[in-house]
């Protein structure tokens, strides 16, 4: 039995009481009404317990609401951004190498504009900045067409929902995944999997496992697949790796990227316990596309091959190199048998080196003579066309700028 332990807020208008984590009305993830002792009723459902004080509709077995509306008809399309941290940097760094900047002339504004995307007849695509968990949120209810988060916070907001579809997984930035935190020592000094931690005979009804985290959805879905009788999932905003020393957790479920932060605080990771790989990825609205193709797959198209284009030219570099060789076409013969090169663009002249790019001022007798100085030097096979000249000094020593 999982259960979810936070604090209820409560709705003044509505008189909904809700935990944090929920997805607006209970009913909208599919409750079912268990016990009405008094006036307010308890329901359960996928994400824990909850109590209602009132309804939307009322029948004697169940509660239910009607569908969400449809979003208002629009002709623009809505790109959503992170709006703070590294996510939200690396995200406008990306756009930005990929010739798509956007265009935000008031820093305090949430809303900006890519003004015109090469190829695309659309005047524009609108981008709203957003806590990435809304730009999952309102990627579901069609408010925005597109968004990059996340793959973690997909998981945990989009919750298996079909009207989301991810078109690319792979952004290249953000690389982290979510894992359990384990402490090193006390109870779980022999823990070193997800099995021995399961098998545990402290976890009972009573004294369940406790679990602090950010991510219930997931954490939920993970814990049944595992087969734990006894979790309970608590509900803390940040300092996860400090619950379980102060007492107030067992373990924490958290993303980890280089795991320094579990370390210092005498937590670790286990076998079994790594739960979501997790980098930037795209999403779309299934409804989106679907009703405005002619609009939204264009710009979508557009989108996916400055993507591709720049995540593919990154997993190469460009070498500016001198190679002894009888001819052009024998140079590149044995560069193309390093296996290292796929395409190679020579610059022909008769000594071919193979070094980086030499801006010094030397000690020398003479041009020459820095020249046959370099020569010697260990690792040094050619030298292309170097600029060597003399450097004027009032103490008349001998010094030359070398250029190549």
């Amino acid at each position: 039995m999982i259960q979810q332990r936070s604090q209820l807020q409560k709705s003044s208008q509505a008189g909904l009481v809700c935990s944090p984590g929920g997805q607006g009305s209970p009913a909208a993830v599919g409750c079912r009404r268990v016990a009405a002792r008094t006036s307010k009723q308890r329901y359960v459902c996928g994400r824990g317990e909850l109590q209602i004080t009132a309804s939307l509709i009322r029948r004697d077995d169940v509660h239910t609401v009607t569908k969400l509306p449809k979003p208002i008809p629009r002709d623009s399309i809505r790109l959503g951004l992170p709006s703070k941290g590294r996510m939200a940097e690396d995200t406008m760094q990306l756009l930005k190498d990929c010739a798509l900047s956007v265009y935000k002339p008031n820093p305090r504004q949430y809303v900006a504009k890519i003004p015109q995307i090469p190829g695309v007849e659309i005047p524009g695509v609108e981008v709203w900045f957003q806590r990435a968990s809304d730009v999952v949120r309102k990627l579901r209810l069609g408010d925005i067409d597109l968004g990059i988060v996340g793959y973690d916070m997909f998981q945990e907001i989009g919750d298996g929902d079909s009207d989301l579809v991810v078109v690319h997984e792979a952004l290249g930035f953000g690389h982290c995944h979510l894992a359990l935190g384990v402490p090193m020592g006390g109870k779980f000094a022999n823990v070193n999997n997800l099995e021995q931690l399961r098998a545990m005979d402290c976890w009972t009804e009573e004294t369940p496992l406790r679990v602090v985290t950010g991510y219930h959805a997931i954490a939920k879905r993970f814990f049944d697949q595992a087969g734990f009788e006894h979790v309970a999932l608590l509900t803390a905003d940040g300092a996860l790796e400090a619950a379980p020393a102060m007492g107030c957790a067992d373990i924490i479920l958290d993303l980890v990227s280089t795991g320094v932060t579990l370390k210092e605080n005498n937590l670790r990771e286990i076998e079994g316990g790594r739960i979501v790989d997790s980098q930037g990825v795209l999403v779309a609205n299934r409804r989106s596309l679907t009703e405005r193709p002619q609009q939204l797959l264009p710009v979508l198209h557009e989108l996916l091959e400055r993507l591709d284009a720049h995540l593919k030219a990154e997993q190469f570099y460009s070498v500016i190199a001198n190679m002894r060789g009888e001819s052009p076409e024998a140079v590149a013969t044995l560069l193309m048998q390093q296996g290292a090169c796929s395409t190679t663009t020579l610059t022909l002249v008769p000594f071919y080196n193979f070094s980086t790019a030499v801006n010094a001022n030397m000690r020398g007798e003479s041009p020459e003579a820095v020249a046959t100085l370099l020569m010697q030097q260990e690792g040094l096979r050619g030298l292309q066309g170097p600029t060597i000249s003399p450097v004027y000094s009032l103490d008349g020593s001998h010094w030359h700028a070398l250029n190549n």
